[in-house]
């Protein structure tokens, strides 16, 4: 059988570039990308991606060049997806609410050759490049909704780069399909973001697995919820492009604008974190849709109350896990149809679960850290969980022991840090990060459990619970919740008592903290790391505030 492996020039290599090509053919005539007044078709979008790719290449970038964008989910971010990878550079899209300090930290520990640029956020950079030796190019990304500085000190704008691009350029394909496709850097919950590179053939397996598994018919109206800074917007820059779909581009996510452009544009689809979800939910002041959007909820746990009030909206919610490393989700909530007769609360719960492996992943466990031994499905055996699959990443840029850390290269398994069970019937459900449980007296707390707690009482908006220290417990649970607009005043002695009767008592918080609103990154992602310094510094006999 060895003589009918086809040789490598026969084997062209997987990447999700070549989304673009076929929807220039297949689409070619349908609106590609909506934003405000502006649209622009497949055909359009194709052309001006290989124009962009041709003026990057004639800039001298080179395969494996690095070149960065800072920027929100505008036009060009969608585009420079395609046009960066086209040249044969890496992509790398930098967080926009990172300050310039680690902006420049990122293109330095990147070695970027280039960086669009935002005006919005061109002073962020401005300031980010004066600590770099050698300097990338910087592209500013021209819009006109958005007033650019009045002094710039820019070396090219990017409609600029387009104009001189050639419309019939050959885009260069990779050599390998494990060669690097894009840097991301995590989402900043640390003080040390990792680089995260992935290969051509990863993007492919992860974004088709994707719309295979969320069941996105051929061309939906998607709306740009998640930061596509944020692990390319969970592949779906390109799997819009494979199913010839509308993005509606929003440089800012508002409930109003949301709402406003669902309504507009006849919204579909649409991904946001849990929080997102929480804040679509309880917005007060917008009735019920006029039509089902489906929405796709990644990132922690969400509370059963959140699921259903999201529901009784209008929105049609799946839900699924996946990491930076993951390239996208790798485990999604497959629901089954007798699911749909079974009371709303056993639904929501079933639902808030992470579900299984996708087809892109070979083998999910939730395994002792210790000893490696998969714990008993019995849904409450704790253990971290592991995958192994087509889409985990090639590893940490420049960071072998960091890499080493999580990777098992025997094996292939990929170690999350994330804390889970699985229940008999093979369903995985999240239950912490691992330096999320809080063992208070020898018991071991899952955060996750309290905040759905927490979540389920009717004038709590959000909630986060870390871990205090204390002299005799080691540790004791501390809420941070912050209330909904319209509530009455409540009380920490009240808040601790809805909670006493509804879990073991170690579970239940020792103190509650009331904010106006709780950290996040850009992502929507509550900064643990900050609310646990807050409640390390309340120990050390700081006020509560």
């Amino acid at each position: 059988m060895d003589e009918l492996k086809p040789s490598a020039p026969n084997s062209p290599p997987l990447t999700p570039l070549g989304f673009l090509d076929r929807a220039a053919t297949v689409y070619g005539d349908s609106t590609s990308i909506i934003y405000n007044e502006t649209s622009y078709t497949w055909a359009q979008t194709h052309r001006r991606c290989l124009q962009l790719a041709s003026s990057l290449v004639s800039l001298g970038i080179k395969p494996g060049h690095v070149v960065s964008v800072l920027a929100p989910n505008v036009p060009p971010m969608y585009e420079l997806h395609f046009a960066v990878p086209m040249s044969g550079a890496v992509l790398n899209t930098i967080n926009i609410r990172l300050n310039s300090s680690m902006v420049s930290i990122l293109l330095h520990h990147s070695e970027s050759k280039l960086v669009f640029v935002d005006p919005q956020f061109y002073s962020v950079l401005r300031d980010a490049l004066k600590d770099l030796i050698d300097p990338p190019v910087v592209v500013l990304i021209t819009d006109i909704y958005v007033d650019a500085p009045s002094s710039l000190a820019v070396d090219h704008t990017y409609e600029g780069l387009i104009e001189m691009g050639d419309p019939d350029f050959k885009w260069v394909r990779p050599k390998s399909e494990w060669d690097p496709m894009v840097l991301n850097y995590t989402s900043g919950t640390t003080s040390a973001p990792k680089g995260v590179v992935h290969c051509h053939r990863g993007l492919f397996i992860v974004t088709v697995d994707t719309l295979i598994h969320w069941s996105v018919p051929k061309q939906p109206v998607y709306l740009w919820t998640i930061p596509m800074f944020h692990c390319n917007g969970w592949s779906f820059a390109w799997a819009m492009a494979a199913v010839g779909g509308t993005n509606v581009c929003l440089r800012k996510v508002e409930i109003a604008t949301i709402y406003d452009n669902i309504n507009n544009h006849h919204v579909t689809h649409m991904c946001g974190a849990p929080i997102v979800l929480n804040m679509l939910a309880n917005a007060t002041n917008f009735k019920r849709l006029n039509h089902s959007v489906h929405i796709l909820v990644g990132g922690s746990p969400p509370p059963a109350v959140v699921l259903s009030q999201a529901e009784s909206v209008g929105f049609k919610v799946d839900h699924g896990y996946g990491l930076t490393e993951t390239g996208g989700l790798a485990v999604f909530c497959a629901w089954k149809q007798e699911w749909n007769q079974l009371p709303t609360s056993e639904r929501m719960r079933l639902k808030a679960r992470q579900g299984v492996r996708t087809i892109g992943m070979t083998e999910i466990d939730v395994v002792d850290h210790e000893t490696g031994v998969s714990v008993t499905q019995d849904g409450s055996s704790l253990g971290e969980i592991v995958l192994r699959g087509g889409s985990i990443m090639l590893g940490y840029l420049k960071d072998p022991i960091g890499t080493a850390k999580c990777m098992d290269g025997k094996h292939g398994w990929f170690y999350t840090g994330d804390v889970g069970v699985m229940h008999p019937d093979g369903y995985l459900e999240i239950k912490d990060r691992s330096k999320d449980v809080i063992i208070s007296g020898g018991e071991n707390v899952s955060s996750v459990e309290v905040e759905s707690v927490l979540y389920s009482h009717p004038l709590v908006n959000e909630a986060a619970v870390v871990a205090r220290p204390d002299e005799f417990w080691g540790e004791t649970p501390c809420a941070f919740v912050s209330l909904k607009a319209e509530s009455d005043q409540v009380t920490e002695k009240e808040i601790i008592e809805y909670c006493r009767e509804r879990m073991a008592h170690y579970m239940v918080p020792k103190s509650i903290v009331f904010k106006d609103e709780l950290p996040k990154t850009s992502t929507g992602k509550i900064q643990k790391f900050v609310l646990r310094d807050m409640a390390k510094s309340m120990s050390n006999g700081a006020l509560k505030q």
